[in-house]
């Protein structure tokens, strides 16, 4: 502040001079600084208030507070920089606010972690984007998305409704796929070195060992080490079953739909008969106990299930 009064002596100059010249956004912030100072000293010289009878008028309210007091009356001092001094008073509050400002903005932004066990949860990102974690499964992300995109690393399962941001596309790595968004929603599961993108809407690029491929809604990948990238139809919504708790099949085989059901009530659903896997399937459950899905999926393929120990039978 005494630098911007002219008030600064040769040793303070200096220090300023090499503050500026360390970083291109002490320069930037001082910039922005002496803009405001400079607009307080215009506004303060074309001031229409009579700063005399202000003071009169200041002095009688006193007066009048203490008539029943006996105080002498206080001895001030004024010159005339008061304007001035009111002035650089409004900078010194105005300079603070950006400077804190300034200093949050850039303090170093720390790696956060979402991790799951035994349970979903669902996280709001710094932009905004919702996440939602499948059991057994982890997302790190920083405190502050910075720079020119953001990037998040996924182990397991998520399901991303991601907040549109055309200036800051958002990354998923996950194994060795890198998945980019601008503002879409889709489901990601790795496992066993198989990484699954499922995309519900907007567009989604996934790229793996420098090839390409651009999915839309209803569109889907696998991609394993070795595979090429070949995107098929969705033909169900068995991805979406610890987000909704709904287990949708259309057309879906049967073994597909135990898959799903050993994982999500962990339980150990082994099919009979080798011929039943490509039994199809069209039914729709919600939020059902896994005897009343065995018993809706014997009723509606012709099957009989069988529990043994530990295990249940369908034949």
């Amino acid at each position: 502040m005494k630098h911007l009064l002219g008030e600064a002596n040769p040793v303070e100059k200096e220090q300023v001079k090499q503050w500026l010249t360390a970083h291109a956004d002490n320069q930037a912030y001082y910039d922005e600084l002496k803009k405001v100072w400079d607009a307080s000293l215009q506004l303060a010289s074309v001031s229409t208030v009579d700063e005399n009878k202000a003071w009169q008028r200041f002095r009688q309210r006193i007066q009048q507070g203490n008539t029943n007091e006996s105080h002498p009356e206080p001895s001030v001092r004024r010159s005339g920089f008061g304007w001035m001094k009111i002035a650089a008073s409004v900078v010194l509050v105005i300079g603070l606010a950006v400077l804190g400002y300034w200093i949050y903005d850039n303090r170093p932004a720390q790696q956060m972690l979402a991790q799951t066990t035994n349970t979903v949860i669902n996280d709001t990102l710094p932009d905004g984007s919702v996440v939602t974690l499948n059991k057994t499964s982890s997302l790190g992300y920083p405190s502050r998305f910075r720079g020119s995109k953001r990037e998040v690393t996924l182990k397991g399962e998520a399901f991303f409704h991601v907040a549109p941001d055309k200036t800051k596309p958002f990354i998923v790595s996950v194994n060795d796929v890198e998945i980019t968004v601008v503002g879409t929603s889709f489901n990601v599961r790795s496992e066993n070195g198989l990484t699954a993108v499922i995309v519900e809407t907007g567009i989604v690029r996934v790229t793996h060992k420098g090839k390409t491929v651009e999915l839309h809604a209803n569109e889907q990948i696998a991609v394993t080490p070795t595979d090429s990238l070949d995107k098929e139809p969705v033909t169900d919504k068995l991805y979406n079953y610890y987000r909704t708790k709904e287990f949708v099949c259309n057309d879906t085989p049967l073994w597909k739909l135990v898959e799903v059901l050993n994982e999500a009530y962990k339980s150990t659903i082994v099919i009979g008969r080798p011929e039943l896997r490509d039994l199809r399937i069209n039914i729709s459950l919600y939020n059902e106990s896994l005897d009343r899905v065995l018993e809706l999926i014997s009723l509606t393929l012709g099957v009989k299930i069988n529990k043994t120990a530990g295990q249940v039978i369908i034949e």
